[in-house]
């Protein structure tokens, strides 16, 4: 008997049955090679289906060559995607699970740099993020489009898939810049009233519907809301378009989300947004469809919270992205008792950063895109047990011990503070970042059930690691510089030389800011080198405990790097809305008692700011290689994470997992 049984009920979609309620939502995987699929996207989905998911709607694939934001775009309307359908659609039904399509354009939502062509748009309204000038569609190029989408649900029929979901509308792509009237302009028989509008949408259900014939399953995928944004279609506005699709009586489901590029937080939802923050907006839409089922999105992480939703009436499906890419396995292990043990998703949305440049990845996951090589079922027992030791608690070691204990090794983790979780653990004493704090709180818990012996409160010194131990690993993490060059100044640090007054009272690193060890006044200036996101972490913490905040950057942006995140856009919001202050396009030049003089990065002009009670330093960290480098040569050893190079937490618990496996 399971302790969700709505959830693990089975549901009627159209002609086929769900097992259960839950339902992988697409997502791009930047496993795709020549156009098509690949033997990692078998893999990778296959993953998901043995983990226990009913349904999966597979990644966004591109009805015509105008929509390729990047190389990786699967070309639905091409033949060759027909053999890979094959494979895929053979793999996840070994696990009785289900297998869409999802064709769809991007419409302005993109540039033309990769495919060197046109941008489409029902009208010439550039999108905020790309900013590139759209091409007006003719009436013969909305024909092609069209038959993008024909052709689209005539090969998912012909590679054996179990149906297709309509995308575009969604997200502010293609359909949806024609359904609104912020974005559609024409005066022809697609722009205009709600009905000509709507049309084209209609058109593309019923051609898809013609191709699929009543044995396959077509659903749409539409928004709940666009967001807080000018002109963007209402709850109220999509109930109205769920309503019309429905009443064609040519849809098995309706599948909800939010957001369009204006918006973006509420397409991807990044910590802190909470959890289940798309349900009221589905639920109204529901209401106004009961006939068919309806998926709910939009941070679906537990499956309490699932079982609840579905309980009350609210959606029949469950909807999960990120959720599923942080653990497969979330279905099999609510199901069979075991929710505890799931491997959260903490939303920071390194799944979106990692796509920018590489595979997919999740950010406590290092199997993601990688199943074949570290997937469930690989991780092997070893032949002869070692005694290993691993020195240090954060999520390199952390990770390090977990793998190499579930191997059958006999593990010691020495940490020399009084708890483990390392650097994630002082992430989330911010409130706006507390989830992160689940990236440790995992592994730790993990630990609990295996027999690795802890040690908290120990400093390890070389001579206690040189006999007893087959093994040693160090994972002893960085320290905050602080000398205050930023990194135009590379001479300056190599020089043992600091900015003046860096070594003030007043002057601190972020670390120690975040473990309370620093005094701060209410004034505080944090200078930053990085563009990461810890600078923003201290101040949104500071900001949070009314202290009057600047944030001064020598780069042109405040913390660039949370583009890749899509979380920039929400999270100045949120600190501008706490009154913190932006510098840019400035450095460090000298601190004088309570008075910061920036050096101008073009100019070089000195500008004094006064009356700063404190200065917090953001410039990177030095590894802490000492153990390491004092061990090597007398034991076997190897470095993890920070103390390797300081990066990021998933590099951290990637050269974790492989330590671990390599043992």
């Amino acid at each position: 008997m399971t302790d969700y049984p709505n959830l693990f009920s089975p549901v009627r979609i159209g002609p086929k049955t769900a097992k259960n309620r839950i339902w992988m939502t697409a997502h791009s995987t930047q496993l795709v090679k020549d156009h098509n699929f690949s033997d990692a996207h078998v893999h990778y989905y296959a993953e998901r289906a043995r983990g226990g998911v009913g349904v999966i709607t597979m990644e966004a694939m591109a009805v015509h060559p105008t929509t390729q934001p990047y190389k990786g775009k699967i070309f639905a309307f091409d033949k060759a995607v027909v053999p890979n359908y094959r494979k895929l659609a053979a793999a996840v039904r070994e696990y009785d699970c289900l297998l869409l399509a999802q064709p769809w354009h991007r419409g302005r939502e993109t540039s033309g740099q990769v495919n060197r062509l046109p941008v489409w748009a029902p009208s010439s309204v550039p999108c905020a993020v790309y900013r590139e000038m759209p091409h007006v569609l003719t009436a013969e190029e909305v024909d092609e489009l069209v038959q993008g989408y024909v052709l689209a649900a005539r090969y998912a029929v012909e590679g054996d898939l179990d149906g297709v979901e309509v995308h575009g509308l969604a997200h502010g792509y293609l359909l949806g810049q024609f359904l609104s009237p912020a974005t559609n302009h024409r005066d022809d028989r697609y722009g205009g009233d709600f009905d000509r509008r709507l049309s084209l949408v209609l058109e593309i259900i019923e051609k898809t519907r013609a191709e699929t014939g009543r044995d396959k399953i077509v659903g749409v995928r539409i928004n709940g809301n666009d967001g807080d944004v000018p002109g963007g279609l209402t709850n109220e506005d999509w109930t109205r378009i769920a309503r019309a699709i429905a009443d064609t009586g040519l849809v098995d489901y309706i599948s909800v989300t939010q957001g369009t590029y204006l918006e973006r937080m509420n397409i991807y939802g990044a910590t802190p947004k909470p959890a289940g923050f798309q349900v009221e907006d589905t639920a109204r839409i529901k209401a106004a469809v009961p006939e068919l089922p309806v998926v709910v999105a939009g941070r679906m992480n537990t499956p309490e919270l699932a079982e609840q939703v579905l309980a009350s009436g609210g959606a029949d499906m469950i909807g999960m992205a990120r959720t599923l890419i942080a653990d497969p396995e979330w279905p099999n292990k609510a199901l069979n008792g075991k929710a505890n043990s799931i491997r959260p998703c903490v939303g920071a949305n390194w799944c979106l950063a990692s796509i920018v440049n590489s595979p997919l990845a999740c950010v406590h996951n290092p199997a993601v895109a990688r199943e074949a090589e570290l997937g469930v079922g690989t991780l092997l027992p070893v032949g002869v047990a070692k005694r290993v030791a691993v020195v240090g608690g954060g999520p390199a070691g952390l990770r390090t011990a977990l793998t190499a204990a579930q191997r059958g090794h006999h593990v010691t983790l020495f940490e020399q503070e009084s708890e483990l979780g390392g650097q994630v653990r002082l992430i989330g004493r911010s409130e706006t970042y507390a989830e992160w704090q689940g990236i440790t709180d995992w592994l730790i818990s993990q630990l609990g059930e295996t027999s690795v012996d802890v040690e908290l409160g120990h400093r390890v010194e070389a001579a206690e690691l040189l006999s007893g131990y087959d093994e040693v690993v160090v994972a002893t993490g960085s320290t905050p510089l602080k000398h205050g060059w930023s990194s135009l100044r590379p001479a300056s640090w190599g020089d043992g030389t600091t900015v003046p007054g860096v070594d003030q009272w007043n002057v601190h690193s972020i670390k120690e800011v975040l473990e309370g060890r620093a005094e701060i006044g209410p004034r505080v200036m944090i200078f930053d080198d990085t563009g990461a996101r810890q600078p923003l972490v201290a101040a949104e913490y500071l900001a949070d405990r009314r202290h009057a905040v600047t944030l001064v950057t020598r780069l042109p942006q405040v913390s660039p790097d949370l583009e890749a995140s899509r979380d920039l856009q929400s999270t100045y919001r949120r600190a501008r809305r706490k009154g913190i202050r932006f510098i840019t396009d400035h450095e460090l030049a000298e601190v004088v008692e309570d008075t910061v003089v920036l050096r101008d990065v073009w100019t070089d002009e000195l500008v004094p700011h006064e009356d700063v009670d404190a200065v917090v330093l953001s410039t990177g960290n030095r590894a802490d290689d000492a153990l390491f480098h004092a061990l090597k040569g007398s034991v076997p050893v190897r470095a993890v994470g920070d103390c390797v190079s300081p990066r990021r937490v998933f590099n951290a618990i990637w050269e974790g997992e492989l330590a671990g496996r390599d043992i």
